[in-house]
Formats: C-alpha cells, structure tokens, sequence
C-alpha cells in the first residue's frame, strides 16, 4: 500500500468501538463520566455549545481532521466521508482568526450527512442562523473573517483538541458542560463505572435536596490538611 506525505493524507477507515457500547453513554452526564476517568478527558472551556440541542447530551465516533491554522480545505474532503453517527472533531492549530465553518457546510453536515455532531478548535461563523439549532455545535466563538482553502490537512489521524488527545474511533461525549473523549479501547470499562457513579450521584442530589448528605468530610480534611479555623475578623 502507498501512503500518501504526510499531511496530506486522508484515511477512510477507522477501529470502531462497539456500537452498543456508544450508546450505553447516551444520557449520562459529562461530568460524571470525567469524574471515573479522573477528571482527565475534558476539552478547554474555550470550546463551548453555541447551539440548543434536544436532549443536551450527544454522543458519537470521531471522525478526526488534522487542519492547517486558518484553513478548511481539509474539512470539505472530510465531509465527503464523513456519515451518520460520527462526531466531526477538528483540531486548528489554535487560531482564533479565522471561521473554518459556516452555515451552508453546517447545513449540508446536519441535514445530509446527518452526523451526531461538530466540534472544532476554533470559530465558525453565521451564528445567528445556527444558534438555534437542534445540533451540537461546539467551537469557540464566532468570527466573520472567512478561511483559506489551500491545505494541507489529514483525515483520521490523532490530533490534539482542546488540549486532549482524539483517536479516530474515540467516543465523543458532550452536554452544556462541554466536551469529553472515551477512548475506545477503555470505553467498556468506563462505561460500567460510570453508570455506577451517576446512579449514586443522583442518590447525592436527593440528599442535599433533603438536607440529609453526609458532609463530615469536609472538617475531616481540613484537620488533615493543618487548617485553621480562627473565630475572628482579619485586620490590616
């Protein structure tokens, strides 16, 4: 087999997980799943929802895009492989000075390839027809300044996204919390505990609510810690 340069290349498979398994995360919290995972899979705030999906939580398989800063070329080649299911996750290089994305890609995304959802290190722009929309778009910001379409870019390659790392077949969770990847190869696993830890989680909730949750821990640690607690005011 040829492989193409690298940085310009385009993969069209990927190892997938278990499509059961993709699923089973289907309504479970982003935070919950990060708190299993140690708190150790959560993309920078700075990629936010900017639209209103119904229900808040999605989940999908990531369809990786490597793009060059300021450059969307890539992008098109992915749209043309890219399917129902798949999270369309795009790294940037970190440039904020340009939309990689606007709303006839966005359109053709949701309504053609019908993809689970969108996220890209970096602003996509008209904003006002997308905000509303039922589809999880995640991005930065907006900016009116157009990208260039000149290359290169891989398709299906590890990138980095928001400061964590994203394997073509990772499992893309995100809510109104913001994003988190599953690896593939631990989502099982993670899956188990998570279920686990949301289901004792909302127990928690249901406690606080009441006024019953247990909170001798916090003096615990704050004596294990040498804090001291001093019944006076601080003076300067």
């Amino acid at each position: 087999m040829v492989i193409m340069p690298v940085g310009k290349r385009i993969y069209l498979r990927r190892s997938m997980p278990d499509p059961d398994i993709v699923e089973g995360f289907r309504g479970l919290p982003a935070s919950n799943v990060a708190d299993v995972m140690n708190r150790n899979c959560a993309m920078n705030p700075r990629i936010r929802l900017l639209s209103i999906p119904n229900p808040e939580i999605s989940v999908g398989v990531a369809f990786t895009v490597k793009a060059r800063a300021g450059d969307n070329l890539v992008i098109h080649a992915a749209m043309q492989y890219i399917g129902e299911g798949d999270y369309l996750v795009i790294s940037n290089e970190g440039d904020t000075t340009r939309s990689l994305l606007g709303d006839i890609m966005l359109n053709y995304l949701f309504h053609l390839r019908k993809i689970a959802g969108i996220v890209v290190d970096g602003p996509i722009r008209d904003l006002g027809s997308v905000k509303t929309w039922n589809f999880p778009i995640y991005a930065t910001g907006s900016c009116p300044v157009g990208p260039y379409k000149e290359g290169p870019g891989e398709v299906n390659v590890p990138i980095a996204c928001g400061e964590v790392s994203v394997h073509p077949g990772d499992i893309i969770l995100a809510d109104v919390d913001g994003v988190i990847v599953i690896p593939r190869v631990d989502a099982p696993v993670i899956l188990t505990e998570a279920r686990a830890y949301y289901a004792k989680d909302q127990a928690k909730v249901t406690l606080a609510k009441e006024g019953k949750l247990d909170r001798a821990w916090v003096e615990e640690a704050l004596v294990k810690k040498e804090f001291e607690i001093i019944d006076d005011k601080y003076d300067c």
